[in-house]
């Protein structure tokens, strides 16, 4: 059976990614921690639009996990065809005094866990000629930032893999895009222990940043920074001293 594999799908994006995929009349596999979530989406799911939906627990920054779980789908027979990449977190806080292990569960899950996914499921798409892959990064791929070090350095990787990876694997036929969203309205902060700081003021909508990764992974769009006012923000930051960046961004990681 031809799937389509979400991670972090228990809520947030991830949830709302599933929803429409499955309004299309994808079959699903969701991936993320809390079953009871995963379980009641996919309940919702199979009885809104009659697709399949498969539910995996499983904590992707562990060191076998996709290992583990790429196995238990090829059990399955299940065939991946399009992948999201959404599972990911953030952290508030000066980095000397953040807790190293949750620094490093931050780096499994954000950039290594997405690497290995890509890396498991490539060579089918390759065989196939065909096959889709869409990575969540967010604007703060493109500037570093004090007071979150880890979490923007860990999405500038995604970004710059992602573009790589996306010329790398067109002439196979196969679409990798990056989604860049701003500050959006999830459960991100609160997981971040950020619900107060002060880019949570700016925060978007999450259906149209899932519409705006759908419709770029559509037209394999090597990445899409969504929303006007993050466009703007992004070319700014671009255009600006890199001193200046890092200063008004530190600035605004504060609670």
């Amino acid at each position: 059976m031809d799937v389509t594999l979400i991670t972090g799908a228990s809520s947030g994006l991830g949830a709302i990614f599933a929803r429409k995929l499955a309004a299309k009349k994808n079959n699903l596999v969701l991936v993320a921690r809390r079953k009871d979530r995963l379980d009641k989406l996919a309940a919702e799911l199979t009885k809104a639009y009659g697709v399949s939906v498969f539910v995996e627990v499983a904590d992707l920054s562990a060191p076998t996990a996709v290992y583990k779980l790429m196995k238990r789908l090829a059990t399955k027979k299940l065939e991946i065809t399009c992948l999201i990449n959404n599972a990911g977190f953030g952290g508030l806080g000066a980095f000397a005094t953040q807790d190293m292990a949750r620094q490093t569960e931050m780096i499994n899950l954000n950039c290594t866990a997405l690497m290995q996914l890509c890396h498991a499921v490539l060579p089918s798409m390759k065989l196939r000629k065909s096959g889709s892959i869409l990575n969540v990064s967010s604007t703060a791929a493109f500037q570093a930032g004090p007071n979150m070090a880890v979490y923007y350095a860990s999405k500038a990787f995604v970004l710059s893999f992602s573009e790589a990876l996306h010329e790398e694997v067109k002439p196979d036929g196969i679409k990798v895009s990056c989604l860049c969203p701003g500050p959006t309205k999830t459960e991100f902060f609160d997981a971040a222990s950020a619900s107060s700081v002060k880019l949570k003021f700016f925060a978007g909508a999450a259906e149209k940043v899932v519409d705006d990764g759908l419709a770029a992974l559509a037209r394999n769009q090597a990445f899409i920074v969504s929303g006007i006012m993050n466009k703007i923000f992004v070319q700014a930051g671009r255009l600006s001293p890199r001193f200046l960046s890092r200063a008004i961004t530190k600035r605004m990681n504060i609670s």
